[in-house]
């Protein structure tokens, strides 16, 4: 690879590191080919990107994004996984991977200038979906004017109710 070549890549990566709302260091050694293509299809599916990229290049990009706390472990073979729409998408995703490859190991990674830990990530991964939060947050905000709706409608009801148990009463004497 030449300079050019090289500067090019740090500058992409660069742009990609700060635009992502998460990054997530991976060693993938022992994945076949086969089993990469797969990883890199599901990551793909939910918007993620997986960038196999040599560690001194990563450790150039990485100053000045979140990923700057994370670089004293930029050793050995490495993928950088980041996504900048949904971060708890890749840790699903990965999480979900490496149980049936036990050859992937995620290793830590970086969000909100944060480092995260191996159980960090298994703990995001495990909350819900962006839309699921979402449909979760509007079932409660909908929930407070219906109550107060049927709060406010039970005091006339209650009043028509008194009135006729009332007109009942006489009706009856």
């Amino acid at each position: 690879m030449n300079l050019s070549t090289k500067k090019e890549v740090v500058e992409n990566l660069k742009k990609r590191l700060s635009n992502s709302q998460i990054s997530i260091l991976v060693d993938y050694k022992g994945l076949d080919v086969a089993a990469m293509t797969q990883l890199r299809t599901e990551l793909r599916n939910e918007g993620v990107e997986l960038e196999v990229v040599k560690n001194t290049l990563l450790t150039i990009a990485a100053e000045g994004t979140d990923c700057d706390v994370i670089k004293e472990s930029f050793l050995g073979p490495n993928a950088i996984v980041t996504c900048q729409e949904d971060p708890v998408a890749p840790a699903r995703v990965l999480t979900r991977f490496a149980k049936d490859n036990e050859k992937l190991e995620i290793k830590l990674g970086a969000m909100d200038g944060a480092a995260l830990s191996y159980d960090d990530i298994v703990a995001l991964s495990k909350l819900p979906t962006r839309d699921v939060l979402l449909s979760q947050l509007l079932s409660v905000m909908n929930a407070v004017p219906t109550s107060m709706v049927q709060v406010l409608s039970e005091v006339p009801r209650s009043f028509v109710n008194v009135v006729k148990a009332i007109g009942d009463e006489k009706e009856a004497a």
